[in-house]
């Protein structure tokens, strides 16, 4: 009996599999496991987390007066599986958020890589997906805008645009120009129109996708640094207290404003994991997003940090 208990339950094995290798029928193996459960050779333990978490989801909902919260559930998970639940939970919800006809935006970053990653094939009539900010270079290109773009409207058998551009260039003069160009123009406009944002929330000192891609040194870090910043959306660098920063590099951006951002009608700000709580805070702050998706380890610090700041 506790051998076809193993097989059936560590082993993932069928019922009709098991049968097979012990040479009896399925309903022997089938009463087997029911009277292994009888005899408390097998207990079955749901761990519900659902009131935890909505009980945070409604927290951060109230705090921060968002539309929508959603807190993945992470207890005991390693890096790797954190990044698979929160992409898997973040899909799913967006899959719901995605209606006909909809224009969505998206920018860039891990978390948004890992939402298209785990992204259900579902067709939907309509659709179009824009890339708000630039993004080229060689390092992590699945990460970049154009590539989430593309692979998002693969999934949902959609149309998609393409920005052939960096996210920071050299000189405002050069932005300029490049803004200005049809094909660059064209794809800014209709990222003004669009009915929903996805974006990723950085954090510019740590494991940022912007540095890693070349568009941060020392130097430019110092300085924002010392101007208080602690996160960037579409590439564009906030302070903490939710203000755009006062430092050249937001003028050299090529993608979607953030005050242009804040008149799409749902902006869903993606973050998780314990380094991007102030950045998450500086985004809510600023109005930037109205729906929040991060793991429940991050939105219990922020509850807990946000309500120690009011006593």
């Amino acid at each position: 009996m506790v051998r076809v208990c193993k097989m059936y339950y560590y082993e993932s094995w069928t019922q009709e599999k098991i049968a097979e290798k012990l040479g009896v029928s399925r309903p022997v193996i089938s009463k087997m496991l029911q009277r292994a459960r009888e005899e408390g050779i097998i207990e079955i333990v749901i761990h519900d987390d659902d009131h935890e978490v909505s009980k945070l989801e409604n927290e951060l909902e109230a705090l921060f007066k968002l539309k929508q919260a959603l807190v993945v559930p992470t207890k005991d998970l390693n890096k790797e599986l954190l990044s698979s639940a929160v992409g898997k939970a973040a899909a799913q919800f967006v899959l719901k958020l995605i209606k006909n006809g909809d224009r969505v935006g998206v920018s860039w970053g891990n978390t948004l890589y890992h939402m298209v990653r785990e992204f259900p094939l579902e067709k939907k009539e309509n659709v179009k997906i824009i890339p708000l900010v630039g993004g080229t270079g060689n390092y992590r290109n699945e990460m970049h805008s154009n590539q989430i773009a593309y692979e998002l409207s693969k999934k949902l058998g959609v149309t998609c645009d393409t920005l052939y551009a960096p996210a920071v260039v050299e000189t405002e003069e050069l932005r300029e120009q490049i803004i200005g160009m049809p094909n660059i123009s064209s794809v800014l406009q209709e990222g003004e129109n669009i009915d929903l944002a996805l974006v990723g929330i950085g954090n510019p000192y740590s494991m940022s996708t912007m540095e890693r891609s070349g568009y941060l040194n020392e130097q430019v870090l110092a300085e924002l640094e010392e101007l208080n910043t602690i996160a960037d959306i579409n590439s564009v660098f906030i302070t903490r207290e939710g203000t755009v920063t006062e430092h050249p590099i937001n003028h050299k951006v090529i993608g979607l404003g953030l005050e242009q951002l804040k008149k799409t009608k749902t902006v869903v700000g993606m973050a998780f994991g314990l380094h991007k709580i102030d950045c998450i805070l500086a985004a809510v702050r600023g109005e930037y997003i109205n729906m929040l998706i991060t793991d429940e380890s991050t939105a219990s610090h922020i509850i807990k940090l946000t309500n120690n700041a009011k006593k």
